[in-house]
């Protein structure tokens, strides 16, 4: 795979489950391909993957499994982070060491000291080979640290931002990253219009509905911004507003995964309601 700067639709793939609470490693594989044949930039393993679920050793699997599926067609890029730096920069490695294309993490916590962001940052570039994304999710940096931080850390050059107001902080990382970060945004791709007028070089949304991500893609990167909004508000927007995370629900409806299950503690389903309207706009985007 050429090394050319990363953009575009990356979604966070989710781990399938079958009724023994093991990975389906098929079901797995059948999600790549299905949002690779959508004509996603990239792959991403994350918090919607469930990692924080994951046993280490799953964490590994379930990254091989991606990347043997991809075959180097599209970046994949992983979630590694860990509470320490130690944790962190092994995880990472181990994880390079299978062939990932770029490693993400999010800051650590609100009330650690500037100091030690940026050390933690350095610590895992100086361990690593490959481009590192900070997640702002939860901990927020700010883009005047953001930059700092990329300034003294080689592979820190990508940043995933998805904090309040997202939009806005896509800006500010955007205006602060310069040439030295290339910005993303996140949230599910809730924002994705407001955040593309603002400069974001793409976004990780869920994978259950790819095509229409490539689709506002394209049409944005065609200078069609009046339909772009439209396929959004079409095909994205109707999921977004369902609520809850019926994703596994809508991959299980197309056929894509065997199983729908999230592993426990399962997220709360929705309501008589809410599964209602997730019927009709099934019913209406010819969903399952």
């Amino acid at each position: 795979m050429s090394h050319q700067p990363m953009r575009g639709m990356f979604p966070v793939l989710v781990t399938p489950f079958d009724e023994q609470d093991r990975i389906d490693e098929d079901s797995l594989r059948s999600v790549v391909e299905y949002n690779i044949d959508a004509g996603v930039h990239g792959v991403v393993i994350a918090f919607a993957t469930e990692i924080m679920k994951l046993t280490e050793a799953e964490r590994l699997q379930v990254a091989q499994v991606v990347v043997d599926q991809t075959r180097g067609r599209v970046p994949v890029v992983v979630n590694t982070g860990a509470v320490s730096t130690v944790a962190t920069v092994q995880y990472s490695q181990q994880t390079e060491d299978l062939g990932v294309t770029a490693v993400m993490c999010t800051p650590p916590a609100a009330d650690v000291p500037v100091d030690e962001k940026k050390a933690h940052f350095k610590a895992l570039s100086d361990a690593v080979s490959v481009p590192i994304f900070v997640q702002e999710a939860g901990t927020s940096l700010g883009g005047a640290l953001l930059r700092e931080i990329a300034e003294e850390s080689e592979r820190v050059r990508y940043a995933k931002v998805e904090n309040a107001p997202p939009a806005q902080k896509v800006y500010e990382a955007i205006q602060h990253g310069g040439d030295l970060v290339t910005v993303f945004g996140g949230a599910s791709g809730t924002y994705l219009i407001e955040e593309l007028r603002r400069g974001s070089q793409g976004t990780m949304p869920w994978p259950s509905h790819p095509h229409a991500f490539v689709q506002v893609w394209d049409l944005w990167q065609a200078g069609d911004e009046t339909a772009a909004r439209e396929v959004w508000e079409r095909e994205i927007a109707p999921i977004l507003r369902v609520g809850g995370l019926v994703h596994k629900e809508i991959l299980y409806r197309k056929g894509i995964i065997k199983s729908a299950r999230w592993r426990s503690p399962q997220p709360a389903l929705l309501d008589d309601v809410g599964q209602r309207e997730l019927d009709e706009v099934c019913e209406r985007l010819e969903i399952g």
